[in-house]
């Protein structure tokens, strides 16, 4: 028997953001996910290194390569890129799950000595890289703004972007000179108070776009 329009409106939550989702907790970012975590590395102005997790974090754009996170509120990290023009990103694999955990801790305390990282200087940029990381972006920031919502009023939350001028790669990472992501271990946020996933082989799936 074919389910019915009613039935199925009314098997469906619905809500309208503006009056609060009425969960145990927002899903709105448990189902954009898994998404990659934006391990970000800068220094301020005086030189003091920082770095912080976001999880609103993508590629935009491939040639010339661009990256870009979003911060909720004016951040310590989003503070540097303002200063010096300048970040990196470090890819979060497993072994490297709880040392970035730590880094999310908001502290006036250098993340690389609190979370037990070695920091490896950079080539193009003087941000610091998670030395341990299997890939290191080097960036400079291309632009920084702040969300608006649909009235235009500003929503408290900056994006930065940033293009890739430099990229470390673990070579091991690279059998016959392709990147393998699932040997990379990457852990991905996936909503929720607490929840990451990793990448399984077992579920690749290899489609190719057609073509005229």
């Amino acid at each position: 028997m074919a389910t019915s329009w009613f039935d199925w409106a009314m098997s469906m939550h619905f809500y309208r953001p503006a009056d609060g989702h009425g969960l145990s907790h927002d899903p709105f970012n448990a189902i954009v996910a898994p998404r990659p975590i934006g391990w970000i590395g800068t220094r301020a102005a005086d030189g003091r290194r920082n770095l912080a997790p976001y999880s609103f974090f993508n590629a935009f754009n491939y040639r010339p390569p661009i990256i870009g996170f979003a911060s909720i509120g004016w951040k310590d990290t989003v503070a540097n890129c303002a200063a010096t023009g300048e970040f990196t990103w470090n890819l979060v694999s497993r072994p490297l799950l709880e040392q970035m955990n730590q880094t999310c801790a908001p502290t006036d305390e250098d993340e690389f000595e609190r979370a037990g990282l070695l920091a490896a200087e950079s080539v193009e940029v003087s941000a610091p890289r998670v030395a341990a990381a299997g890939v290191n972006f080097e960036c400079r920031v291309t632009q920084q703004l702040e969300l608006t919502d649909r009235a235009g009023d500003g929503v408290g939350t900056w994006v930065t972007f940033g293009e890739v001028v430099a990229v470390h790669i673990d070579q091991a990472l690279l059998p016959n000179g392709i990147f393998d992501t699932a040997a990379a271990l990457p852990m991905l946020r996936a909503g929720g108070p607490a929840t990451y996933f990793g990448v399984d082989p077992s579920t690749r799936v290899d489609l190719h776009r057609p073509r005229d």
